[in-house]
């Protein structure tokens, strides 16, 4: 799919996280056969409309999926905003966009009146990956020493996390990587 071409190594890792949870917890019913996404949100109108916000409980360095839904003209309202990169995205209905939302203030513009706008979200909860670094254990589990020693590399996580994103030159050697593993 789409994130796993743009960003082939942090897909790898969404992959191989969600995998893990799913084997350590299997009765736990995947949305989506393929998807890396574990979780899912519908915003049913008939006019959402999300003001400026952070997704501050995703993963902080990873990307969730927005999907639009409904039937609007998508030149007269319902543009995608993403605040911190100054962009407004023309986003018509049944289109998908990848946006790290923990990261971007984001939201979408009003649509005309009579028309009609939902949305649909996938997202990965940022304390899944944490829950999989403790071991599949949760942080009251750890050890006191153990989980300060893994709370202190936050930081470092973070610039792992950045790592996950290709470069344009490092690009299609990652594809390649990815599509074998």
């Amino acid at each position: 799919g789409a994130f796993a071409a743009a960003a082939p190594r942090l897909w790898n890792s969404y992959r191989d996280t969600v995998d893990r949870v799913y084997k350590e917890l299997p009765h736990l019913p995947r949305n989506f056969p393929q998807s890396v996404f574990p979780a899912a949100a519908f915003n049913l109108g008939p006019d959402v409309t999300c003001r400026a916000h952070l997704d501050g409980r995703n993963l902080s360095y990873g990307q969730c999926a927005i999907t639009a839904l409904g039937s609007y003209d998508h030149t007269k309202g319902g543009h995608l905003y993403l605040w911190e990169l100054g962009l407004i995205i023309q986003f018509p209905p049944g289109s998908t966009i990848l946006v790290p939302s923990a990261c971007v203030t984001h939201g979408n513009t009003p649509i005309q009146p009579g028309e009609r706008r939902a949305s649909f979200t996938q997202y990965c909860a940022g304390p899944l990956f944490q829950w999989v670094s403790y071991g599949c254990r949760t942080g009251t589990q750890l050890h006191p020493a153990a989980k300060r020693a893994s709370d202190a590399a936050g930081a470092a996580r973070w610039l792992e996390g950045l790592a996950l994103y290709s470069q344009v030159h490092e690009l299609y050697d990652d594809l390649c990587t990815a599509s074998h593993s």
